[in-house]
């Protein structure tokens, strides 16, 4: 999935990217209204993040232009104007959510997980995107963007899903270090093993009924990592 993040300031702009790639999402950047229009019209993102007041164009401004010729694109503003005026405005003008700063991480991931549901569902990959499979005792709903273990939901990011899908598919085999970035950071991507650790610690944390003796993500060292409940 691919994001559009405009915003005018660049620490704030490279915050937000960094977020969202983290989470697995392909992210373009832009710094002002007429190249986010722009980069939307090029790009054709399945997601657009909004500043409101940015030069050349303004997030309504951009916003009204989307929505001349997209009604289905989700729009998120997020931006420092914070009066009920504004998220009404912004919401009239087709906005999906709204945003006020300053914001936490955890609040942004929300409302753009929740957004990012909507997206999958609706794309016209449904078949594939969507289809849940099981790890173990756990139910992986891809479209959902959650795992549910015993009917508890248990929330996890895009690049999770990549990862649990990949072990899935090569249940019983072992899944290379590389192989795993390539598939699930992208081909662009400049490995890093400890980024893969890492995220891999992360996500036992959630879906492991002990991290400690993890049943759904092995490690096989000096390789790569395994999936063996077929």
């Amino acid at each position: 999935m691919k994001i559009l993040v405009a915003e005018d300031d660049p620490y704030t702009r490279r915050g937000l990217i960094e977020i969202f790639e983290n989470e697995g999402y392909q992210v373009i950047g832009a710094s002002n209204g007429l190249d986010a229009l722009k980069l939307y019209k090029t790009e054709s993102p399945h997601l657009v993040c909004l500043d409101i007041m940015m030069p050349e164009m303004s997030g309504y401004d951009v916003c009204k232009e989307i929505r001349k010729k997209d009604s289905q694109v989700p729009v998120i503003f997020i931006s420092a104007k914070s009066e009920e005026i504004d998220l009404v405005l912004g919401l009239e003008l087709g906005a999906d959510d709204y945003i006020a700063k300053p914001f936490g991480v955890n609040a942004v991931l929300a409302r753009v997980r929740a957004v990012t549901r909507r997206c999958l569902i609706n794309r016209e990959q449904k078949v594939t995107v969507s289809t849940a499979f099981h790890m173990g005792d756990l139910q992986v709903a891809p479209s959902e963007l959650r795992v549910y273990r015993d009917e508890s939901a248990i929330e996890v990011s895009l690049r999770d899903i990549r990862i649990l899908r990949l072990l899935h598919r090569h249940c019983g085999e072992v899944v290379s270090r590389d192989t795993l970035f390539d598939e699930c950071w992208g081909l662009n991507y400049l490995p890093n093993s400890r980024s893969l650790d890492q995220h891999i610690s992360q996500l036992r944390k959630r879906i492991e009924t002990d991290p400690k003796d993890p049943q759904i993500i092995r490690t096989v060292h000096g390789v790569g990592y395994r999936y063996d409940v077929c």
